[in-house]
């Protein structure tokens, strides 16, 4: 049995949750997603839940898809009630960031700026040094927050760049310099 799969699926407030076999429509306050699952996948909606099942749940490859189907429609209902949001912190000296009506500006030490255009149904915004960006659909939203990370990555040395917040860098020791005088 799929630990996962076989949790039924919460429904809040203002969520509606229709299903056309492969395909489900989930409806929120936020916004609307429409998923198409496996074939081998059944949804059934409850008044108060969401539950996803398989034909044979002895069956490996069953197992995997049911885990994967129930795990996308809890993200879809998430999403449409409460949204997802990504968090991006600028770090380095004349490195900075700015909203323009909906695209977002970024000043990364190059020659030029660059303007990032983000896709349909997700907003950008921007607190001191850190994007924040935000949308219904979760795989869209860190998409996206991975495109704008690498414009400029952080670098090993001085850590410089673009990272995902609370993102260990690895640094790296820079030149040493020996003492003069000593053979």
């Amino acid at each position: 049995m799929s630990r996962i799969g076989k949790l039924p699926i919460p429904l809040t407030t203002g969520v509606t949750v229709t299903v056309k076999a492969p395909d489900v429509k989930v409806k929120g306050p936020k916004g609307e997603i429409a998923l198409r699952l496996h074939h081998r996948a059944n949804v059934s909606v409850d008044e108060k839940a969401v539950t996803v099942s398989v034909p044979s749940p002895d069956n490996r490859n069953d197992r995997a898809v049911w885990g994967l189907c129930r795990q996308l429609v809890a993200n879809a209902v998430h999403g449409v009630s409460q949204g997802f949001e990504k968090r991006l912190e600028i770090t380095g000296v004349g490195f900075k960031a700015a909203v323009q009506g909906t695209n977002l500006l970024l000043n990364l030490g190059f020659s030029h700026p660059i303007t990032f255009t983000p896709p349909a149904g997700i907003t950008l915004g921007v607190e001191k040094n850190v994007i924040v960006v935000q949308g219904v659909d979760k795989q869209v939203v860190g998409e996206v927050a991975a495109t704008i990370r690498r414009l400029k990555p952080p670098e090993p040395y001085k850590g410089k760049g673009i990272k995902y917040a609370g993102e260990v860098i690895r640094r790296k020791a820079g030149k040493v310099v020996k003492a003069a005088g000593a053979k």
